[in-house]
């Protein structure tokens, strides 16, 4: 077994993920990346890492990636949690499917990870896992339902997680980000945050490797907003 320490992140290959995957690289874990267009298998090979094409929307998908991982490296110390964009529309005009769609991407995803991974790390003495969210989880917009929603139950299993396996040294935390550069956003939106800016996908990578190092040791079942102040509640 290696003794470097490993991290899984899924939707590892783009955007937010793409950027964690560096960062974590940087930070000496080896890495096992998920997606299913090809992007995490390509940038897997450039990191010397594991690459898998797969959905999270497919149990067997995340299997096959919690398996990989253990073939190649015999351990698992972090996980991060990332995923593409669920429908958007109007409140009720959206379809049951695109509920059902939100909570296989947003949350069964999740729980089906750790079906996996909990039992490694808490054989090993512990292990960090993150969940990359939303800003709008606990300040729903109107135009995200389904994101603001599910999200919003991500928090509340991440909190009963946390609790759950704090004695195992197991530590889940959530990280909500504002309006970030990997996608495109107007100049009506930035006028709308504090900063005035977008933020970058490299905060957020950094945020994310901290959550997970050591020095964010006693933080654990938190919802994390990282939006440059453009939610206002306490």
């Amino acid at each position: 077994m290696s003794e470097q320490k490993v991290a899984m992140v899924t939707g590892g290959g783009r955007g937010m993920g793409a950027a964690i995957a560096r960062e974590l690289h940087d930070a000496g874990y080896s890495l096992a990346l998920m997606s299913p267009s090809g992007s995490a298998e390509a940038l897997a090979r450039e990191l010397g890492g594991v690459g898998v094409g797969g959905s999270v929307l497919e149990a067997a998908d995340l299997k096959r990636l919690f398996d990989a991982t253990m073939a190649a490296y015999g351990r698992v110390d972090a996980v991060v949690n990332h995923t593409a964009h669920p429908p958007k529309g109007a409140l009720l005009e959206l379809a049951d499917d695109d509920w059902h769609l939100g909570l296989e991407m947003m949350l069964l995803n999740v729980i089906r990870l750790c079906r996996l991974v909990t039992p490694v790390m808490a054989n090993q003495g512990g292990g960090g896992i993150v969940n990359i969210s939303t800003f709008a989880a606990f300040e729903p917009e109107p135009f995200l339902p389904v994101s603001c929603t599910i999200r919003a139950a991500l928090s509340t299993f991440t909190m009963l997680y946390a609790r759950r396996y704090a004695e195992a040294g197991i530590r889940m935390n959530c990280l909500l980000p504002g309006y970030i550069d990997s996608l495109p956003q107007s100049d009506e939106t930035v006028a709308g945050i504090p900063m005035r800016r977008i933020g970058s996908v490299a905060e957020i990578a950094k945020t994310t490797a901290f959550l997970l190092s050591d020095g964010a040791g006693y933080i654990t079942g938190q919802s994390l907003r990282v939006d440059g102040g453009v939610t206002r509640h306490v």
